[in-house]
């Protein structure tokens, strides 16, 4: 296959911007074509917390589909494509693809993600986490989803939001197997955090 296609969801949950902002960066990787699901609520969070439209976030991706169409091709396993993002994901997405319930295409497309043994990433938004949670995260994983809590690192000395929400988008880039330089990596130039070896 020479496009590599990524299917990116965003659901409800708080952090709309992560899934913005990887879809600003999948438009820098050559070769790569996105496919966007928005979740209704998704559309909500994108116009309360962040400066986009919903209408300029779909124009980031080379195809949109509705998120009632579970007849659209992202819902095939005949489907070629590289991975699936679902991000941000929200606790009743997390809870819908653990167990199995594909009542809307981000869910199906998930779902087909997993039976077809390819890359699927959630990045779930939610604290404090309760038992059901962590043991539909343990369900997913036990699936073979990946999970990348937007855990914010501080060995890069973040200065801003946008130095946070790049090194969470550059973590989940990485599991896509695409280049970037969203953030410093560990050890790639001298801060206060590089200590001689045996300091603490």
């Amino acid at each position: 296959m020479d496009v590599q296609r990524i299917i990116v969801a965003i659901t409800g949950a708080t952090g709309a911007i992560y899934g913005v902002r990887l879809l600003e960066a999948l438009q820098e990787c050559p070769g790569v074509e996105t496919h966007l699901i928005l979740s209704i609520w998704a559309e909500k969070t994108i116009a309360s917390e962040t400066r986009h439209t919903v209408e300029s976030v779909r124009k980031m991706a080379h195809y949109c589909h509705e998120l009632r169409n579970v007849g659209a091709s992202v819902a095939s396993g005949s489907f070629q494509t590289s991975g699936m993002a679902v991000i941000p994901c929200s606790m009743k997405t997390l809870a819908s693809i653990a167990h199995g319930l594909a009542e809307n295409l981000i869910i199906r497309a998930a779902d087909v993600m997993l039976k077809e043994r390819k890359k699927l990433i959630l990045v779930p938004r939610e604290t404090p986490l309760s038992v059901i949670h962590l043991e539909n995260m343990l369900a997913v994983t036990r699936a073979g989803a990946y999970l990348v809590p937007p855990m914010p690192a501080f060995y890069n000395h973040p200065a801003s939001i946008d130095d946070i929400v790049n090194h969470l988008v550059g973590r989940v880039m990485d599991q896509l197997s695409l280049p970037h330089n969203l953030t410093r990596r560990w050890g790639e130039s001298n801060t206060a955090c590089d200590r001689p070896e045996g300091e603490v």
